[in-house]
């Protein structure tokens, strides 16, 4: 008997469904889910897919560690990339840098590094943070590391596409700058997100519940990719899937 899909692996498959024309993923340092969804994608493409786990020794061809991941941004060669945040608000706008006055913040996060200019270049960048709180997701950042638009008349063909969380899963309307919560996962409903959630949303008239994977799938990711991910995220991996 399959044991029932664990929240980590329902995050996996559907960052997976968001990655359907994306030839080359790349996961920053910190991402074992996108990173496992990049590579289920990889798994159960018909298509050659590239993935570029910047955490791991084995899973990219980088010589140059993450510089090479900018100048293949900026060439547009990545169609996929993960960012999240201490703070993430209703237009998109991630926070990297602290909470308070910027010059004497009550908390200091590690920066933004490179997440302004690969939010601007790639294309797909979904949004993930695995707590879902007023604290996380708020109403205006303290900080803006990378903002979710710009004017007009500013070149960008990159931005939020998605944001998904422990609880939900939101779409971003880059037209009206704002979120639209599209599905709830298995036992969270819509007043409890409305709740947890410091912003205000849309919501899809065909709100429905997050999707789960399918018992073949989910072998594949208890498998193949839990074998994969042991790479660059060893405790991740025995935590979620076992020894």
């Amino acid at each position: 008997m399959i044991e029932p899909c664990k929240l980590e692996e329902l995050l996996i498959f559907t960052i997976y469904r968001l990655l359907d024309d994306s030839k080359h993923i790349t996961s920053g340092m910190a991402s074992p889910i996108p990173a496992a969804a990049a590579l289920l994608a990889k798994q159960l493409s018909n298509e050659p897919i590239r993935v570029s786990v910047l955490a791991s020794q084995h899973l990219h061809s980088f010589t140059d560690g993450s510089s090479e991941v900018f100048d293949l941004a900026a060439q547009g060669r990545i169609d996929a990339f993960f960012l999240s945040g201490g703070q993430i608000d209703g237009s998109g706008n991630i926070n990297l840098v602290g909470i308070g006055d910027h010059a004497n913040p009550k908390v200091r996060w590690s920066g933004s590094f490179g997440s302004a200019f690969l939010y601007y270049l790639v294309p797909k960048v979904i949004l993930f943070r695995f707590e879902h709180t007023p604290r996380t997701l708020v109403e205006k950042v303290d900080f803006i590391s990378a903002p979710g638009s710009s004017a007009p008349h500013v070149y960008r063909r990159g931005g939020p596409h998605a944001l998904l969380t422990n609880r939900c899963l939101f779409s971003f309307d880059k037209k009206r700058e704002r979120f639209c919560l599209l599905s709830l996962h298995q036992g969270e409903d819509l007043e409890t997100v409305k709740d947890q959630t410091g912003f205000e949303f849309d919501i899809s008239a065909d709100l429905r519940e997050t999707p789960q994977p399918d018992a073949a799938t989910l072998a594949l990711i208890r498998g193949e990719v839990a074998t994969l991910l042991r790479d660059p995220y060893p405790t991740f991996a025995e935590t979620v899937f076992g020894p």
